[in-house]
């Protein structure tokens, strides 16, 4: 799927006051874009039905206190939930960093299916960041709806429909947000229905995987296993979905030199390295090398997915899956290897690897990554990530071929042919998958709320968050902050590692001046920054 539109001519919403004595002044047909704008992973069609306030429209599991559910003792079957955008704003940082998990937009509208609402509607209260505004129709990166009717409103929209009941939203949020005992925690609305009508136009294109296959000479049986290499070769065309474009830079063409160019180019090169093997010495292969090129990575791992939902052959013959996905920016001699837990051989095999490569290896176990190895590693295949970390140009029209290592991207692909060389040869010894327990590191991309522009340097070992960049002109770079800068501790909180730093992120007040303390050159200086609203 590469996005959505609006029929606007089949989409609407109106609300009426059925009370006799209201429904003549009280009827409103809102503007579609200015009063309410339908969500991109909402269902088409129309429904009918009264309205119910279901506070932040969280269902969160645990024993006592742990639980937060926002829909106990209300009935919205067959009814349209009105619920607030976010988690509430008063608890702590833990808390939030919980709650966050379960406040997806998507998530959010499951909950509110699975209680048997027919609608949904979502509002950025005026204790929330961006408020009262209407949420973005962003490209939805699922190629299913959500199987509900799903809509943002404005604030003004929320307490004109719930004056007729006594309340406004700002108290009823603030109540919720301390968290008050006493607080209407869900509302039925009386005498108040809303007809809700949306019509999406899912844009679908068809798009190919390119893949190569170099098979063993003389394999050991007639179901010959491969060392899979993999490169995504989409970009981000004009940055409409996932582009960090600076003001100028809206409708500017993004090469994405780095990411991921810089990939395409290394399996490619391996691919001329390992057929010159084969060529010399057929007798020395027993494995074949299944070179491939994903389209889909921007969108969501579409094209990796689908070869693994629906793989050519069976997903058991793939012995490993090596990825190579924004590799052409070495520096410092800093190499990256992702994923190193998925096998218990990872490690002992790039020791030795390494040895006449002599890279500074930065070893992540983590094999949960946002990137095409997550297709495979759910499938029971070792996986290894090769990366050179993140940049200022990272999603942005700058990221041009002229701002690569070239000399530096021929090495990573030369350490990798040789890898690739040892895991196919007749002493090559097998991988032994290994079972890694996701990380939770904090909610999804729209419930996360603060925003400083900072570039974190993931392949750091440094104790606090280095950064390789700030966005220009953003809360990091109008506080003096720059690259090589190490934060260690942001609104008294001290930091120590990234996850320290998601969490702190999401503890800030937006608007709100917040000291955090950095070190530049062994030195720790004090800056006051200011956070905003993540765009």
């Amino acid at each position: 799927s590469s996005g959505v539109e609006v029929k606007t001519d089949n989409t609407s919403l109106l609300w009426k006051n059925t009370s006799e004595e209201n429904a003549q002044k009280t009827r409103s047909d809102l503007v579609l874009g200015v009063d309410f704008r339908p969500l991109a992973f909402s269902s088409n069609g129309d429904f009918s039905g009264e309205l119910v306030f279901a506070g932040y429209g969280l269902k969160v599991p645990g024993e006592g206190a742990e639980s937060y559910n926002s829909y106990a003792g209300l009935n919205v079957s067959n009814k349209v939930a009105l619920v607030l955008r976010y988690v509430p704003e008063g608890v702590s940082s833990a808390r939030r960093a919980v709650l966050n998990r379960y406040a997806s937009l998507r998530y959010k509208a499951m909950i509110a299916r699975e209680a048997g609402a027919k609608g949904i509607l979502i509002v950025s209260g005026p204790n929330s960041p961006n408020p009262g505004k209407l949420i973005p129709m962003r490209s939805d990166q699922s190629l299913g709806d959500s199987g509900i009717l799903a809509a943002s409103i404005n604030s003004d929209t929320a307490d004109a429909w719930l004056s007729s009941s006594g309340q406004n939203l700002k108290k009823l949020q603030t109540g919720l947000d301390q968290e008050n005992p006493h607080a209407v925690r869900a509302l039925e609305i009386p005498e108040s229905k809303v007809q809700l009508s949306i019509q999406l136009n899912r844009l679908r294109k068809q798009d190919n995987n390119v893949l190569g296959v170099l098979h063993p000479p003389r394999p050991d049986s007639a179901a010959p296993e491969y060392i899979m290499l993999g490169a995504h070769y989409d970009h981000l065309g004009f940055g409409e979905v996932g582009g960090f474009n600076a003001k100028g830079e809206e409708k500017m063409i993004h090469n994405g030199a780095d990411d991921n160019a810089s990939g395409v180019a290394a399996v490619l090169e391996m691919a001329g390295a390992i057929r010159q093997q084969l060529i010399k010495a057929p007798n020395s292969i027993k494995k074949g090398v299944i070179f491939s090129f994903w389209s889909g990575e921007e969108l969501g791992l579409i094209g990796s997915t689908h070869f693994a939902d629906q793989p050519p052959m069976p997903l058991e013959r793939i012995k490993a899956y090596l990825n190579f996905d924004m590799v052409g920016r070495l520096r410092e001699n800093r190499l990256t290897l992702q994923g190193t837990g998925s096998s218990s051989e990872w490690k002992s095999f790039i020791e030795k690897w390494n040895i006449i490569s002599g890279f500074q290896l930065i070893l992540q176990d983590d094999p949960y990554l946002p990137t095409d190895t997550t297709a495979f590693y759910p499938q029971g295949i070792p996986v290894l990530s090769f990366f050179t970390g993140s940049h200022e140009e990272y999603h942005r029209p700058a990221d041009d071929p002229d701002t690569l290592n070239w000399r530096g991207l021929l090495r990573i692909s030369q350490f990798a042919a040789k890898a690739v060389k040892s895991l196919i040869d007749n002493e090559s010894p097998e991988l032994t998958y290994t079972e890694v327990a996701p990380i939770q590191n904090g909610g999804q991309r729209d419930t996360l709320r603060v925003y400083l522009g900072t570039i974190p340097d993931y392949t750091s070992e440094t104790e606090g968050v280095k950064l390789t960049g700030v966005r220009a002109g953003g809360p990091a770079d109008k506080a003096g902050l720059k690259a090589g800068d190490v934060i260690t501790s942001l609104a008294g909180k001290p930091i120590k590692n990234i996850y320290d730093y998601t969490y702190a992120l999401d503890a800030a007040t937006i608007g709100k001046t917040t000291e955090i303390t950095i070190l530049r050159s062994d030195v720790s200086i004090q800056k006051n920054i200011v956070p905003i609203a993540r765009p």
